[in-house]
């Protein structure tokens, strides 16, 4: 069985009139160290696709595994527990708080369980030197430019060794040369960790350096260069 499994996943939201469709019988399959880039114009349902995946926004219909847990039926406090511990995300904007050091950025999904253990903080220090911040460490974002803000976000999303990285558009705010090398930094830990990855993005210089490439079309999940059925 593959390490991730989305079935047949659908998502509609309510309207006055009828349901808005944005995502039509969707599959895919993952396993340990294999990444993936979804392609596809603004309103595709990407970012959608992504929560769902994310378990921020449960589908209409359909089913998720990851790690053979499927995390929708839990409460909503395991629930959360489980998205901490196996799923990190980067985020175009990236979404580091202002006030805190880098390392304490990188360090807040560790908080969930409290203050951040020992183990827990050598590895934060450990990414920060594989992402060439080791001397950042008590910086603030302010301080930093585009990429070295990227390159901690990649680190927050490792902390925690989750099984899962999403990251939805992590090179959009970004000038070419920064892009490519966060991208190429991404893909690199991504190996190395033996995590999976799913990126969505406009870009298809970033989504040609991942493994596999699929785009959405009206809600669906297409091979790249595959026709929409009429």
């Amino acid at each position: 069985m593959p390490d991730l499994s989305v079935e047949h996943v659908a998502k509609a939201y309510p309207t006055r009139s009828t349901p808005l469709t944005v995502l039509r019988d969707v599959s895919l399959a993952l396993s340990a160290g294999e990444n993936l880039a979804i392609l596809g114009p603004s309103g595709s349902g990407k970012s959608t696709l992504l929560y769902a995946i994310g378990t921020l926004d449960p589908p209409t219909s359909g089913t998720i595994w990851l790690g053979g847990q499927n995390p929708y039926t839990l409460p909503e406090a395991a629930l959360a527990r489980f998205r901490n511990r196996n799923i990190g995300f980067v985020f175009q904007d990236h979404h580091l708080l202002p006030q805190l050091t880098v390392l304490e950025n990188v360090l807040i999904p560790a908080l969930a369980d409290g203050a951040p253990t020992g183990q827990q903080q050598q590895r934060a220090r450990d990414l920060l030197h594989r992402v060439g911040l080791a001397d950042r460490l008590d910086h603030r974002p302010a301080e930093l430019s585009g990429g070295e803000r990227g390159r901690v976000a990649l680190a927050r999303a490792l902390v925690t060794a989750p099984q899962l990285v999403l990251a939805d558009e992590p090179t959009g705010n970004l000038d070419h040369t920064s892009a490519m090398a966060v991208a190429r930094l991404l893909l690199r830990l991504q190996q190395e960790e033996q995590t999976m990855l799913i990126v969505v993005t406009h870009s298809i210089e970033l989504a040609n350096l991942l493994q596999q490439r699929k785009r959405l079309d009206d809600g669906r999940l297409l091979d790249y260069g595959e026709s929409a059925s009429p």
